[in-house]
């Protein structure tokens, strides 16, 4: 009896144990099932974030967009902030043409970018070196303007006691980046030195002068190393499109097939160059506007155009060239050329910008303003 007793308790313990290997092998196959879903949600988390990087590469709008839709950023200025600053890949060119927008959101963007650098205890050229390298510097004076004091407002948070204002850390940084220009780029033949580089930022600091020391470690650090350009897209002509007089989005009208091409357009040393995206290597055609002229035009159903001719050669094809798609280049078939902007105020200030693009230069327009300020607010004896 004490036996069969034994013998069935053992037969209820090994049926229990049997249970319980197929609970436990219910709930590993469970965990394992878990895991192979989020590790299958991770796969496609990072390959939608790797898509959004992509988007924002071509068109920073719709990549932020499109990141925000699949909940990969919040869409708030501080999260936007965070991936320009530290989110590896990201084309500069991009990351600037985001920040120089003047709607509320890319505007506390660009606070909130500005303000991840941190500047204590750089002079400005350190701090400059590190602002302007984290993206491109657009080429509009608007942007520029917002840019530039964004930065001169923090450096001075950061660095409380070097300047009076933030007006003298704007000037300044405008005359070392306008330094750098005159330094390193073989156009410019005649050089600024240190006695023109001192004369000319005198009294910007309230009035009063700032010391001749300080101005000559920073014109010294200029001298012995240019500012880095950021080169993330590979793209050679860089220099060529640093700081252009302006660079955005149009619609460009074919000249053999009259179709609408959406082009990234850069306005510099009397030229526009426009690019099929922003992160192009080389532009897909380029104008040179050397005797051409520019006129606002009607065209059906595209209310904003503008048109690049030729006032003397009527008939005749504008000497300009582009890229084919086999990567032949070849000169262009255009006997004018019909351009059109998101809106006439767009319109009106390409307009404007192409009748200067031989003189005008945004930071001297800046700066001259930005002085005037200084020199009219400084205390009277």
């Amino acid at each position: 009896m004490e036996i069969e007793n034994i013998k069935t308790h053992k037969k209820d313990l090994l049926d229990d144990i049997q249970k319980l290997k197929m609970e436990i092998d219910i709930v590993m196959a469970d965990i394992l099932s878990f895991e192979s879903a989020e590790e299958s949600k991770t796969i496609e988390k990072t390959k939608r974030f790797s898509n959004g990087k992509k988007k924002f590469n071509m068109d920073p709008k719709k990549g932020i967009n499109y990141l925000v839709e699949n909940k990969l950023l919040d869409g708030g200025a501080q999260s936007i902030a965070e991936f320009l600053y530290k989110e590896e890949g990201l084309n500069k060119t991009a990351i600037g043409e985001f920040l120089g927008e003047r709607e509320e959101l890319h505007l506390q963007t660009l606070k909130a970018f500005v303000e991840l650098h941190e500047f204590s205890d750089l002079n400005l050229v350190q701090a400059l070196r590190q602002f302007l390298w984290s993206f491109r510097l657009p080429g509009e004076a608007q942007k520029i303007d917002r840019m530039m004091e964004a930065f001169a407002t923090r450096y001075c948070d950061c660095n409380t006691q070097v300047f009076q204002s933030t007006d003298t850390c704007y000037i300044l940084s405008f005359a070392i980046i306008m330094l750098n220009t005159s330094l390193h780029n073989p156009n410019v033949k005649d050089k600024t030195t240190l006695e023109r580089f001192i004369s000319m930022n005198r009294g910007i600091n309230n009035g009063e002068n700032l010391p001749d020391d300080l101005l000559s470690k920073l014109y010294e650090s200029i001298h012995n190393e240019p500012f880095k350009i950021p080169e993330d897209d590979g793209n050679d002509l860089t220099h060529t499109f640093f700081n252009p007089d302006r660079e955005g989005w149009l619609l460009k009208l074919g000249g053999r097939v009259k179709t609408w091409k959406r082009r990234w357009f850069i306005l510099t040393d009397n030229c526009l160059y426009y690019f099929e995206f922003t992160t192009d290597k080389e532009p897909r055609g380029i104008i040179p506007l050397e005797n051409l002229c520019v006129r606002e035009v009607p065209y059906a159903r595209k209310p904003y155009c503008l048109e690049l001719y030729n006032p003397n050669s009527r008939g005749q094809k504008i000497k300009a060239c582009k890229t084919e798609t086999d990567g032949r280049v070849v000169e262009g078939k255009h006997q004018s050329y019909t351009i059109c902007a998101a809106s006439a105020e767009e319109r009106d200030s390409w307009i404007e910008a192409i009748r200067a693009s031989i003189t005008k230069d945004p930071f001297y327009d800046l700066v001259s303003v930005r002085k005037k300020k200084v020199i009219n607010q400084a205390p009277q004896d």
